[in-house]
Parts: C-alpha cells; sequence; structure tokens
C-alpha cells in the first residue's frame, strides 16, 4: 500500500545522512567516500545524440574530480581503484538506444579506470542480457578499454537474503568483481518514481518483477544493501546529458529534456537524490503534478539513508560543478 513522505521520513532521511558522513566506510588508504556530494559536468549532445569523444573525457574527468575533490582526474581514479581491483560498471540499458549510458562516457570512465592500474581485461561492462548491450552500442566482447559481458547465465545457485528480499545474485558482483559502479541515467519510473543510480542495481539479481510492490520500498534499498554491492560499491555515475521525467523507465520521446550533464558521485543515495530533484524541478516546469501526488514518491531513497548507505534529503546533497 503506497503512503505520503511523512516529517518522519524526512528526519530519517537528514539523521541518515549524518550518519554516512559520520561513519563512512571509507578506512585509511581505502577507496575516497564524500557522502552528500554529487559532481556534475556539462555535456550536450550532437546531431543524432552522439557525444563528441573529447568532450565526453573532459566532461568525465570533471564530474569525477568534481566528486572525489581530487586534483585531476588520474588521482580521482587512483582514490577509487587500484591495479588489484576487478572493476565491474553496471550499464542501464533497459531505454536503449535512445537513453542509456553514451558509448562514449563509458569508454571515457573505462579509460579512467585503466589510468588507476586496472587491466582492460579487469574492466568488466555489463549488463542483464546481451540484446541489451547491442542495442546500447556496447556489444559483447573485447573493447580497447574493458570487456562488455551479458550475464543472463551467471547467477548464484542459491538465493540470498538482504532484508526484505530474497534472490540469485549475479555472480559477476558475487565472486568476480572486487570493485563496482553504477552508471544509470536520470529518468523517472511509473512505479519507483526514479530510476537512476540504485534502481540500477535490480539487473543483479534474477528475480525483480517480484519487487515492485510498495513503490519498490524497501526493495531498492535491500538489494543495495546486501555486502557484495554495499561494500563494494565506489562510485555512481550519471548520464544526464538527454534525462526524462515521466513515462520512465522506457523511452518516451515527449518527456524528455536536454539536462545536459553528467553526474558522478561516491555517495550512492545522494546521487539519486540528485536525480529526484532534477526530476521534481522538470515536471514543475511543464506543469505536471510531483510524484507524490502521482502516487509514486521514491521512497526507497529514505530507507536506502536510513540503512546508512549515503544522503537522502535532496536539500542536504551539495553540487560541486567542474
Amino acid at each position: 500500500m503506497s503512503r505520503r513522505i511523512t516529517r518522519r521520513d524526512l528526519g530519517r532521511l537528514v539523521g541518515a545522512g549524518a550518519l554516512a558522513g559520520m561513519a563512512s566506510r571509507a578506512v585509511s588508504g581505502g577507496p575516497v567516500r564524500r557522502p552528500g556530494v554529487v559532481g556534475l559536468a556539462p555535456l550536450t549532445a550532437g546531431p543524432g545524440g552522439r557525444l563528441d569523444p573529447v568532450a565526453a573525457r573532459t566532461a568525465m574527468a570533471g564530474a569525477l574530480v568534481a566528486a572525489t575533490g581530487e586534483p585531476t582526474a588520474e588521482r580521482a581514479a587512483a582514490a577509487l581503484f587500484g591495479p588489484g581491483d576487478t572493476v565491474g560498471i553496471k550499464v542501464n540499458c533497459l531505454a536503449a538506444p535512445r537513453l542509456s549510458p553514451h558509448p562514449e562516457l563509458v569508454e571515457a570512465l573505462a579509460e579512467l579506470i585503466a589510468s588507476a592500474g586496472v587491466p582492460p581485461d579487469r574492466i568488466l561492462v555489463f549488463e542483464r542480457s546481451e540484446r541489451e548491450l547491442r542495442k546500447a552500442g556496447l556489444p559483447p566482447g573485447t573493447h580497447a578499454r574493458f570487456r562488455s559481458v551479458g550475464i543472463e547465465r551467471d547467477w548464484e545457485a542459491r538465493p540470498a537474503v538482504s532484508g526484505s528480499i530474497g534472490s540469485c545474485y549475479a555472480r559477476i558482483v558475487s565472486r568476480r568483481c572486487t570493485a563496482l559502479v553504477s552508471f544509470g541515467v536520470v529518468k523517472d519510473h511509473d512505479l519507483a518514481g526514479v530510476s537512476a543510480g540504485l534502481k540500477n542495481w535490480y539487473g543483479v539479481i534474477h528475480n525483480p518483477n517480484k519487487y515492485h510492490d510498495d513503490n519498490c520500498d524497501p526493495f531498492v534499498a535491500d538489494v543495495v544493501n546486501h555486502p557484495w554491492i554495499r561494500d563494494k560499491l565506489r562510485l555512481t555515475v550519471l548520464d544526464g546529458v538527454l534525462a526524462q521525467c515521466h513515462g520512465g523507465p522506457a523511452f518516451r520521446a515527449d518527456a524528455t529534456f536536454d539536462l545536459g550533464l553528467v553526474a558522478a558521485s561516491t555517495d550512492p543515495v545522494a546521487a539519486d537524490a540528485w536525480a529526484w530533484k532534477v526530476i521534481e524541478a522538470e515536471r514543475k516546469r511543464r506543469g505536471m503534478p510531483g510524484l507524490e501526488a502521482e502516487k509514486r514518491p521514491p521512497r526507497f531513497i529514505a530507507t536506502a539513508a536510513s540503512y546508512g548507505l549515503g544522503v537522502g534529503d535532496p536539500a542536504k546533497v551539495r553540487e560541486v560543478r567542474a
């Protein structure tokens, strides 16, 4: 049953955000963590929605520098990843080819990860199916800076329990990867309200169809809160070159808008809170009702914040522009 976001929910968001700031999982010498910070860099598409590769690299570098506070993009990558890592980049290609991470941005991110000493054969760009990867322009196989992998035949044999979910996770997150990146897009979702970085992880469980009741709450947060994701998740990147404020998660042309941004954060909850704010602002600009009024507020963001996964109050998220 749906319910409204109450003052208690908002208090939980703020309190959990403060907790995240005090109790970061980072340890001395570990990956950098900046709770509540979202780095933003401008980027616009050319004819046909394609990106200039040089501009894509500049934007990705700028977003990482802004997100981490490091002086250069190479230092930012080295603060997140190391030569001993196997890095999995979960892309969201459901709405491909028009509304999925641009291949130019994926290549730019992989290039930066490689600069930290990670070999290209241990940079794995993956999605639920090979078909979705092909539609997004990231066909399975070996690319110059990464390998592209469909995971439809790569599940654990037995379900793992995390909060309210019981699912077989993909072995690429449970066994193969030591570090993870969520690479999503900025779009709304007809049930969850927002589909950005957190809900992207529904793609690593075998039964996501079971977990869409109650605005996907607490299920999205529970999927991410499993140690196989929680303890490995280093970075969230959101392709906001083209965003969508209604009709998601599938592509809907009349609901898209040119946001012209790449976002990055070491705080996965803050990234979604920022996307939520952006979507609500565009809906307001168009005279559309807010997500709360449509009975699909992204309550899973508050739940993720309550688990200590990050800062969930959009008002507490700090934007740092490149």
